[in-house]
């Protein structure tokens, strides 16, 4: 990838924004409304989807690619010298990890809310098995299946029998964000196992409060007790940012602001 997209809105620290699925930043406007307020807000967009390239080939990705990509977009926008606060969620969350193992002389604070990250997990390598599995499903019988599945992974269940149907023919795979998740991103990410290592930027790792007893629950618990970082708890579920969008955004004010938070 050789072209940043990103949006910029507010005023403040800078706030580096890293979407979840396959990176489009659809449906984040209510949030970064509110964050706006607080923070110079940058809305990381690393295939581009939201800026013209929806509908074009996509190869299998890379973290390390998005990671790469988002150290760039920083150095891009703030200015010598300066550091961010970095967001990111469900597949961004892996790359602010990654971001936070690779490249943190631009960070200040670091929130990695409901990662996928399962191979932290003394049952890794089964929960990875599984996201596997979601993929293999999703080329074989479609959208549908492949959700249901999913969502019996996320629960931690059995699932039960998957509806039938078809493949998503090429064309309208690639104009479907969902379907390049799981075509492109789901697998590789899901099998990424952050690096730890010594660091003197803060970690936060957010859960979402409907997410309780769920498997992402878990791994946020895990790794932030791994890591010697905060949990924090987030309005909704794992799409909380999508569910509750002005709370969620007043939640991960207070968690980076803290006593500096001025109303």
């Amino acid at each position: 990838m050789t072209d940043l997209h990103y949006d910029i809105t507010g005023d403040g620290p800078v706030l580096l924004i890293v979407p979840g699925g396959a990176g489009h930043p659809m449906g984040l406007d209510a949030m970064t409304d509110v964050l706006s307020a607080h923070f110079t807000v940058v809305t990381y967009d690393p295939l581009g989807l939201a800026h013209g390239r929806l509908g074009e080939p996509v190869a299998d990705q890379r973290v390390q690619d998005w990671s790469d990509g988002a150290r760039r977009v920083l150095d891009a926008t703030l200015p010598e010298g300066g550091s961010a606060y970095v967001l990111g969620t469900s597949a961004g969350a892996v790359v602010a990890l990654d971001l936070l193992a690779r490249h943190p002389e631009r960070l200040r604070h670091v929130v990695a809310h409901e990662p996928p990250c399962v191979g932290v997990l003394p049952d890794g390598a089964r929960q990875q098995a599984r996201f596997a599995e979601v993929c293999d499903v999703y080329r074989a019988k479609g959208l549908v299946a492949a959700g249901a599945l999913m969502t019996a992974v996320l629960e931690e269940r059995e699932a039960d029998e998957l509806p039938e149907g078809q493949p998503l023919p090429r064309e309208e795979e690639l104009l479907s964000p969902m379907a390049l998740s799981l075509a492109h991103v789901l697998r590789p990410f899901t099998s990424y196992v952050p690096e730890a290592g010594p660091s003197q930027v803060r970690l936060t790792v957010g859960a979402g409060t409907d997410s309780r007893g769920q498997l992402l629950y878990r791994t946020a618990e895990f790794l932030a007790k791994e890591r010697q970082a905060e949990l924090v708890e987030f309005p909704g579920a794992h799409l909380g940012i999508l569910q509750h969008p002005v709370e969620f955004a007043g939640r991960l004010t207070r968690t980076l602001l803290g006593g500096d938070l001025r109303s």
